[in-house]
């Protein structure tokens, strides 16, 4: 089965509020767009993945990212994550009609994949399927069979809220990376610890991280 992914990115200079602690205000949206390009880059080297779409209206990530190959969705709702994820699920399926679409955080920057190749393979098996992040509290991807509708409900508690919703949670174990999104100094420096892609190793290489 070949996924259509669906990655959600807002304006770079809003991105990564909490990393306020790790990285000053003029490097965080560099740290962002790392966090994109690399968790883009390994989306499309999988194997299960035929196209992706990012939804965003932040120029710089724009032709960033669709230089690696992304569809850029511009994000005309403004409405929130919740309502970006939808319009560009409805967006990608105009161009692939009944195809299994999920929706991938764009900060994973250890991504890899065969683990998310791994996790999409198991969320075939139903009709809506989630995985849970790192904290066990949020949610990195979030899977629709064809046919079938997203119903993002990311947010605060998002994982209590998708298994509410009647989706089904993955448990799977060795994928870290798939689960390891980075909003705070820790997430960074257990993402770090997985091994993370160029563009975040790069532009880490500059940050004075304690105990990475």
């Amino acid at each position: 089965m070949q996924w259509t992914l669906v990655i959600p990115l807002k304006p770079l200079t809003r991105a990564k509020s909490r990393l306020a602690d790790t990285a000053a205000d003029g490097v965080r949206p560099g740290l962002a767009l790392a966090f994109a390009q690399d968790t883009v880059a390994a989306a499309l080297a999988c194997a299960a993945v035929a196209d992706v779409a990012v939804v965003t209206d932040d120029e710089r990530a724009s032709r960033a990212l669709g230089a690696l190959g992304a569809r850029i969705v511009p994000d005309t709702p403004a409405d929130g994550l919740n309502a970006a994820l939808a319009h560009g699920a409805a967006v990608v399926r105009r161009k692939r009609p009944g195809a299994p679409v999920a929706t991938l955080n764009a900060d994973l920057p250890a991504l890899r994949a065969r683990e998310l190749a791994r996790v999409l393979h198991a969320a075939a098996e139903f009709p809506r399927a989630f995985l849970p992040d790192a904290a066990a509290f949020g949610t990195t991807l979030l899977a629709a069979a064809p046919e079938r509708e997203l119903r993002p409900a990311f947010g605060i508690d998002s994982r209590a809220r998708h298994r509410a919703s009647g989706a089904a949670e993955l448990v799977l174990a060795g994928v870290d990376s798939v689960r390891q999104d980075v909003d705070t100094g820790d997430d960074l420096r257990a993402a770090l610890a997985l091994g993370v892609g160029p563009h975040t190793a790069a532009v880490s290489a500059g940050l004075l991280i304690p105990g990475s």
